[in-house]
This record gives C-alpha cells, sequence and structure tokens, in this order.
C-alpha cells in the first residue's frame, strides 16, 4: 500500500511538470506568433544607463541661462509633452508624432555611436547632401523634425529651438573647436554581401526587439503619458520614409552598437548579418510617408545608396536599394562618379 501510494504521487508530480511545460510552450508560442499582447512593462529588461555627471542637468543651478538648457534637455527627452500632437496649444504643434529626440539619440544625446549629440553645435554650418548646401544647426534640428517627428519646422527664434540649441552646445561644451569627439555617428559594421534576408530579420525581432517594441512595432509607452519608455519601429506614429533611420544601412549600424537595449560598442550582442537583416525587416513595415521627397538630393550623385525612395542617378532598382546587395551599388559610384559611399 505504501508502494502504491508513493508511485501515484510520483506519478502526480509527473502530470504537473508536463502540463506546466505544455502551458508555458503554448504561451510563447501564441507572444511569439502575436496571438497574445503581453505588457512588457512590469518586466526587468537591462539596468537602465545612466547618464554622465557631466550632463547631468540636474547639477545646473537656476540662472536664465541654467533654465535654457533644462528646458532644452526637458524637450529632448519628453517631446511630444511639450510639442507634440496631443499639445492643447496647436501653436506649438510641431511634431506629428509622439517620439522623442531621446528615442534615437539615446542617453540624451550623449551615448557614444547612438548617434551622440555631443560637440555636434561645432560642426556647423556642415553640407549637407539632401538639401545640397551649408545648412546651419537649426535648420539640421528642423530636419529632424520634419522627418524622424514626421512635423513641421520650427521658428528659429521660438524658445523650443532656443532651448534644444542651449542644450546641445552645453553637453558640446568641452568638445573641441572642430565638434570631433569620440563615439559620432553610428559602429561600422561589415556589410553582407547580399541582399537582406527578411525571414531572418523578422526572426531577430522576435527573438530580440518583440520584448520592448511590441510585436507589431508599437512600441511601449511611459505610464500617464503619449511619450515613450521604448519607441514604435513602424506604424502610425513613428519616422517617416524621409527619415535616414529608414536606411538600412543606417539602422543596422544603430541597431548593432546599441539593441538590444542596454548594448553598447564594447559589448554588441548582434552579428552584422542579423543587424544587417532586422533593419530590413523594421523598413519594410509600413510607416508615414513624407510628401515631396523627389526634392531631397539636389545632386543625385550624394544620395546614400540605401536611401529607399527615388529617384537615383543610376539603374538599380528600388528594392535593391532598399535592401540591397549594397556592394555592387557602392561599385557603380567608384567607377562611375569616383565616390566613396559608406551608407
Amino acid at each position: 500500500m505504501f508502494f502504491k501510494k508513493e508511485i501515484e504521487g510520483i506519478f502526480f508530480g509527473i502530470k504537473i511538470v508536463c502540463s506546466t511545460l505544455i502551458l508555458l510552450t503554448i504561451l510563447t508560442l501564441c507572444i511569439y506568433k502575436g496571438f497574445l499582447q503581453f505588457n512588457f512593462t512590469a518586466l526587468p529588461i537591462h539596468d537602465s544607463p545612466v547618464i554622465k555627471d557631466e550632463y547631468d542637468v540636474a547639477f545646473l543651478d537656476d540662472s536664465p541661462k541654467s533654465k535654457w538648457v533644462k528646458y532644452g534637455f526637458e524637450l529632448f527627452q519628453n517631446t511630444s509633452n511639450y510639442i507634440g500632437p496631443s499639445v492643447e496649444q496647436l501653436d506649438k504643434v510641431f511634431s506629428g508624432n509622439n517620439l522623442a529626440c531621446g528615442n534615437c539619440h539615446l542617453l540624451a544625446g550623449t551615448k557614444p555611436f547612438a548617434a551622440s549629440l555631443v560637440g555636434v553645435v561645432n560642426r556647423f554650418p556642415q553640407y549637407r547632401g539632401r538639401e545640397h548646401k551649408l545648412g546651419t544647426i537649426q535648420e539640421r534640428i528642423n530636419g529632424c523634425m520634419e522627418r524622424s517627428m514626421n512635423g513641421r519646422m520650427m521658428a528659429i527664434d521660438s524658445d523650443e529651438m532656443i532651448a534644444l540649441v542651449s542644450y546641445l552646445k552645453w553637453i558640446g561644451r568641452n568638445a573641441s573647436k572642430e565638434g570631433k569627439v569620440f563615439g559620432q555617428g553610428f559602429m561600422e559594421i561589415n556589410l553582407p554581401n547580399r541582399a537582406v534576408n527578411l525571414e531572418n530579420g523578422m526572426a531577430v525581432y522576435k527573438a530580440q526587439c518583440v520584448l520592448c517594441h511590441g510585436s507589431k512595432g508599437e512600441g511601449i509607452k511611459k505610464s500617464k503619458t503619449n511619450s515613450y519608455k521604448y519607441p514604435p519601429l513602424w506604424g502610425t506614429d513613428s519616422y517617416n520614409n524621409g527619415a535616414g533611420m529608414s536606411r538600412v544601412i543606417t539602422a543596422a549600424q544603430f541597431i548593432k552598437g546599441n539593441m538590444p537595449y542596454g548594448v553598447t560598442y564594447e559589448s554588441p550582442m548582434l552579428s552584422d548579418g542579423d543587424a544587417y537583416d532586422v533593419s530590413g525587416y523594421i523598413n519594410q513595415q509600413k510607416r508615414p510617408i513624407k510628401v515631396n521627397l523627389e526634392l531631397d538630393f539636389p545632386d543625385l550623385k550624394r544620395k546614400p545608396v540605401s536611401t529607399p525612395y527615388p529617384p537615383y542617378v543610376d539603374t538599380f532598382s528600388i528594392s535593391e536599394h532598399q535592401l540591397g546587395p549594397f556592394q555592387p551599388i557602392i561599385a557603380y559610384y567608384k567607377q562611375k562618379f569616383n565616390l566613396t559611399k559608406k551608407k
């Protein structure tokens, strides 16, 4: 009798374990396939990187100059709260989505190889191929407003523009006169000599990105606000197709050095191929369309090879410009125009 009860207990335990494993498998598959939406905000993802004291506005005093810097920081980190589509004062609505500058320029614009803006003011005026002229820092900010923020230009003398420029000047106060600093731009990657593998890109997205950005690319909002903790990567509240991040090479470089969130250039997690494929997958999803893109790059030779929209000065297809392979396009510009293309 004793052995019978013992055996029954063992079998009961096995049933519980098996049932639990089956339920976990079903739950995992539902989340993976997008059938089940799960609130991941309660889960710890990574320890939040911390802004260095050198760039922490909390150490500033309350002088008029410091107040402009602090307001610029607030605008940078919580953009939609001040100039987003839900702002009641219509003449203050400049951003067409609820993204923040800090969603792309990480650690409030100070993280190396995350589109760092330390020293950026010193690098202007700067030639911009998209406009084919020397541009000011204010014009560059407005380029982001129209593209990454899917909105409209701010007046040069507006409080918002003055505050943002004040903040950028402050974080670059110790940069060289030329504005050259370590960690400008993005990490370089070795481009695979092939087209983007969308199937692998989807698999990488589901394995590495869905936790923060959602199965439908919708992102995760901060509590009690329209701004995002983790931004949407496609859809109506994301960047439009004229943004720099809509280019596969640019997105791959950013992802390589910064994603999943918490990764740095010193300890990248994704291979170059996976970063390349997932950036292609993300940028093949639907997003807002910017008008008048045909006016970009008056000198078409200056257009980056992974620009996803025509016209082009070459005979490669739109699909090739969006998904590669990019080596033949890069070789064409070198041979035809003696131009070395990297993006």
